[in-house]
C-alpha cells in the first residue's frame, strides 16, 4: 500500500509540469502567427500603397497616352516621309454609340466580373497562379479589361512579375480616375483587332464592311469579341476555322452568363464565317507588308506596337519606282487576257543595285493588305534560269566565254531528252547566240560538260534555295523542284549588275522610337559570288538578248538593259501554251524580275503567245522609274579582258556519197574537200546501233571493207580544223543497204541517192539514234549517242581528237577501213 501511494503521489506531482509546457508552446506559436499575420498585413499595406502610388505616378506621367496612339511613319530612301502606318485605321465611338450586345460580349469573354472589381480580379489571379504552377510557366494572364487597357496604353506584352505588378498598379489608378463606362469605352476604342484595325468600329468595317455598330449581328459581334485574345491567330480573314471555334466559345460564355438565350447561341453558332472582301485603301500595300514583316523579324517588336507606338522606319523605298509599279498594275492592257474564271496574276520586284535594298515590290494584280504575296512565291523560272545554272558557272571555270562554240544537236542524256522548241538544230553555235535566241540543247550540253554540281552550287551561291533533288541537268532549263521567286531571281541577277557582288536584300535601313533612339540599323553583308570577268561576260550575253534576241521589248531609251526571258510549258497533255512567263533583267541602277501566270493552271487558264509581255512590262515600269535620270550604260570593269573573237566557222560537207562496190565487197565513201588544212571525222552506224567515230583523215575518199551482206550502213562526216580547234556542222547523210546474197546486183537505197541531203535515220530510241525530226534537213543534225558527241572520241573533249597525217592509211583499229590516196 505504501508503494502504491508513493507511486500515485509521484504521478500527481509530475502531471502538472507537462501541461504548462504545452501551454507555453501553443502560446509561442500563437505569437508567431500573430506577428506573421501582422507582418503580412503590413507588407500588404505597403505593397498596396506602392501599387496605388506607383499606378498614380505612371498614370500622371503618361496622361498624354490616354490620347489615341501615335502612328509610325515610313520614310523613303531619301529620308522623306512616304506614308504612315495604318494606325489611323481607327474611328472612335462614344460609350452611347456602342450597342449593349457588344459591351456584354466583351465583358463576358474578357472580364465577367468587370462591374464588381476595382481594376484587379483577385479570384482570376488566383486561378491564373494555379494554372501557371501546373503549366510551370506564365501561361495564364488573369488580366481584367482595365489591366488590358493599362498594358495597351503604357506597357508591352512581356509576361514578367514586375510588368504584371506595374500593370495592376496602373489598373487600380485607372479605376480610381475613370468610371467603368469610360474605361470600357477607352478599351473598345484602343484594342487591336488585327489587319491594321484598331478599335471596335474599324474592326467592324474591316471584317464585315459595316460602319454602324448597331447593324452587327450576334455572330459577328461574337466573332469580333473572339479576336483580341490573339489578333493574328483568330482573325477571320486568314483563319476562318480558328475564328469560328473561338467565336462559338464566346457565344457559349455569353449563354452561360445569361447574356443571351440558348436559342440565340445555337442560331449564331450555326452561321458560317463570312467576311467582307473590301479593305481600306492603303498606299503601297505590298511594300508596307514587307516592311512590317521585316521589322517584326529583326526587332521582335510586335506589329501592334509598330502600328501604335510612333516609330520612325527608314527604308529603301523608291517612291518613284513604287508609284510606277502601282500604276502599271492598274492597266489591264499591260497583261495577257484573263481566263474565264481567273485573272492573269503577276508580281514584280525592283532592287537598288548599289545597296541591295528593295526599291519597289508588288505582290499581285489584286493585292490586299496582308494578302498573298506572289513576289515571294516560287514558280518555275524556265529559261530565265539558264544564265544562273549553265552559262555563268561555265564562264567562271575559265574555259568558256561568249564566243565559245557549243554543241547544238538533238540528243539525250540518259533518260533526259531536251529539245529545241523550234525543232531546228545547227550542229554548233556560239554561246552568245545560244543565249540570244534561248536555245535549249546547247544549254543542257554545256551544263553536262562542266558538271551539274558546278551549276547547282553556283545557283545556291546566288541565293536561290535549291532542293537536293535539283542535282540534275533539268536545272539548265529552269526545271526546279520548288521553283524560284521573283525576289530570288532579281537578287541573283543583281550580282551580274554588281560585277559579281551579291548584296543582302532588305526593305529597312533603320528604325527609331518616338524618342529618336535607334532600335535597329541594317548591317549589309556583301558576298563575292563570281569574278568580275564572269559578271561582265554574262552581262554581254544578256545584253544581246535585249539588243536583238528574245527580249527586245525590254529596251529602255537612254539606258542599256541586259536580261533574259523565260517560259515554262503548260504541262497539261494535249494543251499547248505556257504556265509561267518571265523577264529578269537590269540596268546600271536597278535589277528587276517580272512574272506572269495564272494562280491555278488548267486547260482553260493557260498563257499563249504572251512571252514578250513581261519584257514590255519591265520596260514600261523602269522607263517611268528612270524618267529624268541621266542616261546609263552597263560598263566593263577595269582589268577585265575583252571577249576572245569567235572562231571562223567551217563550211560543212554537202555532197557526201557512199556506194556499194560488189566486185571488191566494199563501200566507197567520198566527198569534195572544203578547204586546205582540214581533217575529216567520219561517223558510221550499223542498222539501229548508235553512230561511232570510225576514222579521222585528211583525205576525202574512204573504202570501208568491214561490211556484211544484208546490213544497212549510214555515214556522215564533220570537217575539223586542228589549228583553230573548230569543226563544222554535220554533213548530209549517206545510207547503203548491202544485198543479202552475192547474186544480187549492187544496191543503193533508191530513196537516198549519193550526194543528196539524205533521209533522216529512224528515231525509235532517242538514246541511240540520231533523233532528227521527220521532215527536217538532216544536215543540221547528225544525231548522236548520249555518250558520244559528233566530232569527238568517246571521253574526249570536243575538237581534241588528234588529226591524222596527210598520208595516213590507218584503219582506226578496224583493219578494214582505208583512206584512198589519190
Amino acid at each position: 500500500m505504501d508503494m502504491e501511494k508513493s507511486t500515485k503521489t509521484t504521478n500527481r506531482n509530475q502531471s502538472p509540469n507537462k501541461k504548462p509546457k504545452k501551454r507555453k508552446r501553443l502560446k509561442k506559436w500563437l505569437w508567431i502567427l500573430f506577428f506573421t499575420t501582422a507582418a503580412a498585413i503590413f507588407c500588404a499595406i505597403i505593397i498596396y500603397g506602392f501599387i496605388i502610388i506607383n499606378g498614380n505616378k505612371i498614370l500622371n506621367e503618361n496622361v498624354d497616352k490616354l490620347v489615341l496612339a501615335e502612328a509610325s511613319i515610313i520614310y523613303d530612301k531619301n529620308g522623306e516621309e512616304a506614308f504612315k502606318l495604318p494606325g489611323q485605321n481607327r474611328e472612335s465611338v462614344t460609350y452611347s454609340q456602342i450597342p449593349d450586345l457588344v459591351k456584354t460580349a466583351f465583358i463576358a469573354t474578357e472580364d465577367k466580373r468587370f462591374e464588381e472589381h476595382e481594376g484587379i480580379d483577385y479570384f482570376a489571379i488566383g486561378r491564373a497562379i494555379i494554372t501557371d504552377i501546373i503549366e510551370r510557366s506564365a501561361a495564364e494572364g488573369g488580366s481584367t479589361i482595365t489591366q488590358q487597357l493599362a498594358r495597351n496604353l503604357f506597357l508591352n506584352n512581356d509576361k514578367t512579375l514586375f510588368r504584371k505588378a506595374t500593370e495592376m498598379s496602373i489598373a487600380t489608378a485607372l479605376e480610381a480616375e475613370f468610371t467603368k463606362e469610360e474605361i470600357l469605352e477607352m478599351y473598345l476604342n484602343r484594342i487591336y483587332f488585327g489587319k491594321g484595325a484598331y478599335g471596335i468600329k474599324a474592326a467592324a468595317k474591316t471584317y464585315f464592311g459595316k460602319d454602324n455598330l448597331e447593324e452587327l449581328e450576334l455572330w459577328e459581334v461574337a466573332t469580333l469579341a473572339a479576336i483580341p485574345k490573339s489578333p493574328t491567330y483568330y482573325n477571320p480573314i486568314d483563319y476562318p476555322d480558328r475564328s469560328k471555334l473561338r467565336r462559338d466559345t464566346v457565344l457559349l460564355l455569353m449563354a452561360d452568363q445569361g447574356k443571351i438565350t440558348v436559342e440565340q447561341k445555337t442560331n449564331a453558332q450555326s452561321q458560317p464565317i463570312e467576311v467582307s472582301t473590301n479593305s481600306s485603301e492603303v498606299e503601297f500595300m505590298s511594300y508596307l507588308d514587307m516592311v512590317l514583316e521585316e521589322a517584326t523579324d529583326v526587332t521582335g517588336i510586335s506589329e501592334e506596337e509598330l502600328h501604335r507606338d510612333g516609330y520612325s522606319i527608314y527604308t529603301a523605298l523608291d517612291v518613284k519606282a513604287q508609284s510606277a509599279l502601282e500604276q502599271a498594275y492598274q492597266k489591264p492592257e499591260l497583261f495577257p487576257e484573263d481566263g474565264p474564271k481567273q485573272i492573269v496574276q503577276s508580281s514584280m520586284v525592283i532592287l537598288d543595285n548599289d545597296s541591295g535594298g528593295i526599291a519597289a515590290i508588288i505582290g499581285g494584280r489584286d493585292y490586299v493588305r496582308k494578302g498573298y504575296n506572289r513576289a515571294i512565291d516560287k514558280r518555275q523560272p524556265g529559261s530565265a534560269f539558264k544564265p544562273i545554272a549553265a552559262f555563268a558557272p561555265a564562264i567562271e571555270t575559265g574555259d568558256w566565254h561568249p564566243n565559245s562554240m557549243l554543241e547544238d544537236t538533238k540528243q539525250s542524256y540518259g533518260k533526259y531528252s531536251p529539245r529545241n522548241l523550234s525543232g531546228k538544230y545547227s550542229g554548233t553555235i556560239t554561246m552568245a547566240d545560244a543565249v540570244r535566241h534561248s536555245i535549249n540543247q546547247p544549254t543542257v550540253w554545256l551544263l553536262n560538260e562542266i558538271g551539274v554540281k558546278k551549276g547547282y552550287e553556283f545557283a545556291k551561291s546566288l541565293g536561290i534555295k535549291m532542293d537536293k533533288e535539283d542535282r540534275n541537268l533539268a536545272i539548265a532549263l529552269g526545271g526546279l523542284t520548288h521553283g524560284a521567286s521573283p525576289l530570288e531571281m532579281a537578287r541573283a541577277y543583281s550580282a551580274f549588275a554588281n560585277n559579281g557582288t551579291l548584296h543582302t536584300t532588305h526593305t529597312i535601313v533603320s528604325i527609331k522610337d518616338k524618342n529618336n533612339k535607334e532600335v535597329y540599323a541594317f548591317k549589309p553583308v556583301d558576298t563575292e559570288v563570281m569574278s568580275e570577268k564572269t559578271a561582265w561576260y554574262s552581262t554581254l550575253l544578256m545584253k544581246g538578248v535585249v539588243d536583238g534576241g528574245t527580249g527586245t521589248k525590254a529596251k529602255i531609251k537612254n539606258h542599256q538593259v541586259a536580261g533574259k526571258t523565260g517560259t515554262t510549258q503548260s504541262g497539261i497533255e494535249g494543251v499547248s501554251g505556257n504556265r509561267d512567263i518571265w523577264f529578269v533583267g537590269y540596268t546600271a541602277q536597278y535589277s528587276a524580275a517580272v512574272w506572269m501566270g495564272f494562280a491555278d493552271t488548267d486547260k482553260d487558264h493557260i498563257l499563249s503567245d504572251y512571252s514578250g509581255m513581261t519584257a514590255a512590262l519591265f520596260s514600261h515600269v523602269l522607263t517611268q522609274a528612270l524618267e529624268g535620270s541621266k542616261s546609263s550604260a552597263l560598263k566593263k570593269p577595269k582589268g577585265v579582258e575583252d571577249v576572245p573573237p569567235a572562231k571562223k566557222a567551217i563550211e560543212a560537207v554537202t555532197d557526201l556519197k557512199a556506194e556499194y562496190v560488189a566486185d571488191s565487197s566494199e563501200i566507197l565513201i567520198n566527198w569534195t574537200p572544203m578547204e586546205d588544212g582540214l581533217d575529216y571525222r567520219l561517223f558510221r552506224k550499223l542498222n539501229s546501233e548508235p553512230y561511232e567515230l570510225i576514222l579521222t583523215t585528211a583525205l576525202t575518199t574512204v573504202q570501208d571493207f568491214n561490211i556484211k551482206p544484208g546490213e544497212t550502213y549510214q555515214y556522215y562526216v564533220i570537217a575539223y580544223n586542228p589549228e583553230l580547234e573548230i569543226e563544222s556542222v554535220a554533213s548530209n547523210y549517206a545510207k547503203v543497204v548491202i544485198p543479202a546474197t552475192e547474186e544480187d546486183e549492187d544496191f543503193l537505197d533508191p530513196e537516198l541517192n549519193p550526194g543528196d541531203d539524205g533521209e533522216e535515220p529512224d528515231n525509235t530510241d532517242p538514246g541511240s539514234e540520231p533523233g532528227v525530226d521527220p521532215g527536217t534537213d538532216p544536215s543540221t543534225d547528225p544525231g548522236t549517242d548520249p555518250g558520244t558527241e559528233p566530232g569527238t572520241d568517246p571521253g574526249t573533249d570536243p575538237g581534241t581528237v588528234p588529226p591524222a597525217d596527210d598520208n595516213d592509211t590507218s584503219d582506226n583499229g578496224t583493219g578494214e577501213l582505208l583512206p584512198v590516196v589519190p
